[in-house]
């Protein structure tokens, strides 16, 4: 009863007296309010505002002029401006608060894969587009020319010309006005001020949409905090991981004497696509890897695009020391090993290279991976030495259905041990093995190594150099004949290039890239489907 009586007299004393510091409090917020116009952005330090929240509408920018469309005839750049990225290896932030962007839009002939072309539509002429940097407060100045009427260089196989339009997810607009669809030879200009920290995706929002994004029409936005980022980096690189479903041109034109490919509808309908890539291209970073050194800090901005399917993006040897969700420092994780990225989902991480060494990109969901979305970290790797494959093919997938068979095989017992033209592994390299040992030779070896090694003075020459003997896969007959038939293949038609895997091929010799027949869910053209062998461990030949 005391308690209660106490408690009642001290809220009847204090009562009041909190009541009056409330209400000043209300005031000064009231009078900072009133001397500070709504359009006005707060201090921010990193993402954290320096006088109250960041994400306060009250200091955001909303509206803008009417978008205005023209049929001003643009013949310039495809893309210009500051702000923009042509690269993996992005520019630092342009710091003029207002950015001035051009992304015109063009229908042309891209090679997404060797000897894959591919009728395109894009933004400032390349898939993915440019990559646009601001930061939170700056001001966007658009323009973007329909240019899909232009005729590119080479001859005319594109799409026929047809309505485009551009959908920012960083900017706060109404869209039937700013993502209005525009004709060939029109030109749309509007603004919008950059409000909220992240990665944004940018694509055509042009009926059906699918299409329009999975033809190639879209690119990364980075949004940074008004103060920057938190965190100081050494290398900063932008991954864009997206998906094309891809068939021969039913017209069977051809590009350079190469086939014409074109979007299959029912595969993009159906989520099949035939290859998976980062910046646009089948296993375009392997080919041009990252570069960076031990011990240095690098930060990843990170984007999928879709335009159906989820991203686990992870990096073989490290671990992600933050991850920004969505870009944005406020949506922080901490050691995460890989991220999950639906469609038109973005983040930032940030991680150190412990060691020189050759550090895999690649998305987690491997049948992904198997068709091109994969790229290299590369930190100073020896000269010679080739990094963990992960899901990088031994060769492109023989023409010849026998040594195709052979080459599953050989990916799924060998691989880890043996390369074609990629040098030694712990077992020899195994390119030109037809030209150094006889047939029958070989045979006997795939059939028996163990008992070779009792008495075959090669065999045992080889056990001395390797150290580690070649285990029994218990192969059929069948299967003898069809490794045979791979390194036949191999030793005819693959060209040694250096040690990066694969290695290329004659022409004609293989089927496209997207039929690597490694882990490929759905073909571009129908293959039988070759048995599955059970995975073993890799011997030496």
């Amino acid at each position: 009863m005391r308690f209660v009586m106490n408690r009642a007299l001290r809220w009847a004393v204090l009562g009041p007296v909190l009541a009056l510091v409330l209400a000043g409090c209300d005031s000064n917020t009231a009078a900072s309010s009133a001397a500070t116009p709504a359009s006005a952005p707060a201090a921010t330090t990193g993402s954290t505002a320096a006088s109250g929240d960041p994400y306060d509408h009250r200091h955001m920018a909303f509206g803008s002029p009417t978008a205005v469309v023209s049929n001003e005839r643009h013949t310039g750049p495809f893309a210009a401006g500051n702000s923009l990225s042509m690269e993996a290896a992005l520019k630092p932030l342009d710091p003029a608060p207002v950015k001035e962007i051009r992304l015109d839009i063009t229908h042309k002939i891209i090679e997404i894969a060797p000897g894959v072309k591919y009728s395109a539509w894009t933004f400032g002429d390349m898939v993915p587009g440019p990559v646009v940097r601001a930061k939170v407060g700056d001001r966007i100045r658009f323009v973007m020319s329909n240019r899909s009427d232009e005729a590119m260089p080479g001859p005319r196989v594109t799409t026929a010309p047809m309505m485009h339009s551009m959908d920012f997810h960083s900017a706060m607009v109404a869209p039937n006005d700013k993502y209005r669809s525009i004709a060939p030879g029109q030109t749309i200009s509007f603004e919008f001020t950059a409000n909220y920290p992240g990665v944004f995706m940018y694509h055509c929002g042009t009926p059906m949409v699918l299409e329009h994004i999975a033809s190639g029409m879209y690119g990364m936005m980075i949004v940074e905090p008004r103060g920057g980022y938190p965190t100081k980096v050494d290398r900063e690189y932008a991954v864009v991981q997206s998906e094309f479903y891809t068939k021969l041109d039913p017209e069977k034109r051809k590009v350079d004497g190469a086939p014409l490919y074109v979007l299959d509808g029912d595969r993009v309908r159906s989520k099949a696509p035939t290859y998976t890539v980062f910046n646009g291209r089948y296993n375009g970073m392997v080919d041009q890897p990252l570069p960076a050194k031990p011990l240095e800090k690098v930060r990843l901005f990170v984007l999928n695009v879709g335009p159906s399917n989820t991203s686990s993006f992870h990096v073989v040897g490290t671990i992600f020391d933050r991850v920004w969700i969505d870009g944005n420092p406020d949506n922080q994780f901490r050691g995460m090993q890989t991220v999950l990225l639906g469609s038109s989902s973005g983040a930032i991480v940030e991680f150190i290279i412990p060691e020189a060494g050759g550090y895999a990109m690649v998305d987690h969901h491997f049948a992904n991976a198997s068709q091109g979305a994969v790229g290299i970290i590369d930190a100073g790797t020896a000269p010679g030495t080739d990094p963990e494959h992960h899901n990088i093919p031994a060769t492109g997938a023989p023409t010849d259905p026998v040594a195709l068979q052979g080459k599953l095989h050989f990916e799924q017992k060998c691989l880890a041990c043996h390369t074609i033209g990629g040098g030694d592994r712990m077992g020899p390299d195994v390119l030109g093995v037809t030209q150094r040992r006889d047939e029958a030779w070989l045979a006997r070896w795939l059939k028996a190594p163990e008992q070779m090694i009792q008495t075959d003075p090669i065999a045992k020459e080889m056990l001395g150099k390797y150290k580690v003997p070649m285990p029994n896969q218990g192969l059929s007959d069948n299967e003898v004949k069809e490794y045979l038939a791979y390194f036949k293949w191999a030793d005819a038609n693959v060209k040694a290039e250096g040690k990066r895997q694969p290695q290329p091929a004659a022409e004609g010799a293989t089927l496209p890239p997207s039929q690597t027949r490694s882990a490929v869910p759905m073909p571009a053209s129908p293959v039988p489907a070759p048995a599955q062998g059970a995975s073993g461990h890799s011997g030496h030949k």
